[in-house]
C-alpha cells in the first residue's frame, strides 16, 4: 500500500513537472518570438525591412475583411505545405485573429522547426493591432474559401 501511494505521488509530481516545463517553454516562446503591436509600429516607423504576413483562416478573413497595411495575405494551409513562402533570410512577422494566436503559433512552430529563426508572431494579432488604434485597410483581393488548415 505504501509503495502504491509513493508511486502515485511520484507520477503526480512528474505530471506537474512536465506541465510546468511546457508552460515555461510557452512563456519563453511568447517573449522570444512575439512582438507587440507597439513594437511592430515602431519597426514600421523606423523603416526597418520587415515582412508582414496575414495568415488568418479564410473564414476569419471573410468575417473581417481588413488587413494591416503592407501585409501580404498567405493562407495557413499554403504556408504549412510550403514554408518557403516566408523568406528564411528576412525578418518576418505573422498574425491571425485566433484566440491565443493559435494559427500564428502553428506557422511559427513550423518555421522554427525548419530553421527560420527570423520569424515572429504579432501578439494579439489583428485585434490587438486595431485595439491599439493602428490603421487597417480593406482587403479586397479574391481568396479561396478553404476551411481547413
Amino acid at each position: 500500500m505504501t509503495a502504491t501511494l509513493t508511486a502515485i505521488c511520484a507520477v503526480s509530481l512528474l505530471i506537474v513537472l512536465v506541465l510546468w516545463i511546457r508552460r515555461s517553454r510557452a512563456r519563453h516562446e511568447l517573449e522570444q518570438y512575439s512582438i507587440t503591436p507597439e513594437g511592430l509600429r515602431t519597426l514600421f516607423a523606423s523603416n526597418q525591412d520587415v515582412l508582414l504576413f496575414d495568415v488568418r483562416l479564410p473564414l476569419d478573413l471573410l468575417a473581417s475583411s481588413e488587413i494591416i497595411p503592407g501585409a501580404q495575405r498567405l493562407a495557413p494551409k499554403e504556408v504549412i505545405e510550403n514554408p518557403s513562402l516566408i523568406p528564411k533570410d528576412k525578418d518576418s512577422i505573422v498574425y491571425c485573429t485566433c484566440p491565443s494566436d493559435k494559427t500564428s503559433r502553428v506557422i511559427l512552430h513550423r518555421a522554427l522547426a525548419l530553421g527560420f529563426s527570423r520569424t515572429k508572431f504579432l501578439k494579439g494579432g489583428l485585434a490587438a493591432w486595431k485595439a491599439s488604434g493602428f490603421p487597417v485597410e480593406r482587403y479586397e483581393k479574391a481568396f479561396h474559401l478553404d476551411t481547413g488548415m
